[in-house]
């Protein structure tokens, strides 16, 4: 059985104070008092034969509630889950009012064998974060791609070196 595979886009934005990125929270009981190491990029499941970027779109306007800005994307290579999920990633610089935020649903039985099922959003909030704070937010197995767009911002371009920090 080949590993699940998820694809998502990780905005960006330059500020002020360096580099923020948005970040999602997953939603439903399992995740609403764990903050630390939880956070993670709007991505979904893709099948085998859907084009990745497609589908990191896609993921991006069910769990956002808006079509991804439009712009030029970075590759940010894939990241492999502790479930052994592969995340395939793309950057894209953009500004997004996190007000417009509106994730799509899902169903689950809750409490756990009472045999009532329960809605809850696939994210219940989303926020920017500093590349400092988004190391702590985000789950261990997506930091790589982290690290990856870092790396990409640092890349000279025309001599110069940009902080993140």
């Amino acid at each position: 059985m080949a590993a699940k595979q998820s694809a998502g886009l990780l905005l960006y934005k330059k500020t002020p104070d360096g580099y923020q990125v948005l970040l999602g929270h997953p939603g439903g009981p399992f995740w609403a008092r764990r903050d630390d190491g939880v956070w993670s990029i709007p991505k979904g499941e893709f099948t085998e034969g859907e084009e990745p970027l497609k589908a990191a779109r896609r993921e991006f306007r069910e769990e956002m509630g808006s079509d991804a800005p439009e712009g030029p994307v970075m590759e940010l290579d894939s990241a492999k889950m502790s479930s052994g999920k592969v995340v395939y990633s793309w950057a894209l610089e953009a500004d997004l009012d996190t007000m417009t935020f509106r994730s799509n649903s899902f169903k689950m039985e809750w409490p756990p064998k009472s045999g009532q099922e329960q809605e809850f959003p696939e994210l219940d909030r989303v926020g920017w974060f500093t590349i400092a704070a988004a190391r702590q937010k985000l789950v261990k197995g997506q930091v790589p791609l982290l690290e990856r767009l870092t790396e990409l911002l640092h890349a000279p371009s025309s001599g110069e070196q940009t902080s993140l920090l």
